[in-house]
């Protein structure tokens, strides 16, 4: 009875996870990666486009409990030496369609706060865009890191998260690993997200740029 208990509690976690990882697809894909040009961005204060997220089990209310608590610090910057990124953080939660908000200046990138802080064990994912009204994003080079290369994350405490960068992959949005990328991991990860292959014709951004890190020991 025990185990069945467990299992039964575990399914809703299970069910948040993938209603997070397609509902960042989604964002990804339809308002984080055109590479049409707009008039004007947006101002940071102006409400994200809704996205509206693919059919799943679970609802996009049970994928809203964020992992920071008022006691923990919350990610501030991020910065990526090796292909010049220096960027504040906002946070990114959820609209009330329950779509996944997104950065709304080109060169600001987002920490989901559902997500662990970063440090703590867990996969913590930060996305951002690669091209965004007519200029390129503040991932526009996401893409062209290579193992070893360091992620620098600053914390409202005043500390610092180091990480070595695993890998970097590119999967088509239709075939989203969801599993790999959100899934329970026994160590402190790092998924940073952004958007790759795009078609020219259909003015689109076909796959999600994922670039896999693990934090260095202190």
């Amino acid at each position: 009875m025990r185990g069945e208990h467990s299992e039964r509690r575990a399914r809703p976690v299970a069910r948040r996870v993938a209603t997070l990882v397609l509902a960042l697809a989604g964002l990804l894909a339809v308002s984080g990666c055109s590479n049409r040009s707009a008039p004007t961005a947006p101002p940071l204060s102006a409400s994200p486009a809704p996205v509206t997220t693919p059919t799943h089990s679970g609802t996009p209310a049970e994928a809203a409990t964020p992992s920071a608590t008022l006691a923990q610090p919350a990610p501030t910057l991020i910065s990526i030496p090796a292909i010049g990124v220096s960027s504040t953080l906002v946070r990114l939660g959820l609209t009330e369609d329950g779509a996944l908000e997104v950065p709304t200046q080109a060169m600001a990138a987002g920490w989901y706060t559902g997500s662990p802080v970063p440090g703590v064990v867990g996969p913590s994912v930060i996305a951002g865009h690669v091209h965004w009204s007519g200029v390129p994003g503040v991932f526009a080079h996401l893409a062209d890191l290579r193992p070893g290369d360091r992620v620098i994350v600053s914390l409202s405490d005043a500390t610092t998260v180091v990480f070595a960068v695993d890998r970097v992959a590119s999967y088509a949005k239709s075939q989203f690993p969801t599993g790999l990328v959100y899934g329970d991991i026994a160590y402190p990860g790092l998924r940073v997200i952004t958007c790759g292959a795009y078609d020219a014709v259909a003015h689109a951004y076909e796959a999600n740029v994922v670039v896999f890190a693990t934090r260095l020991t202190p």
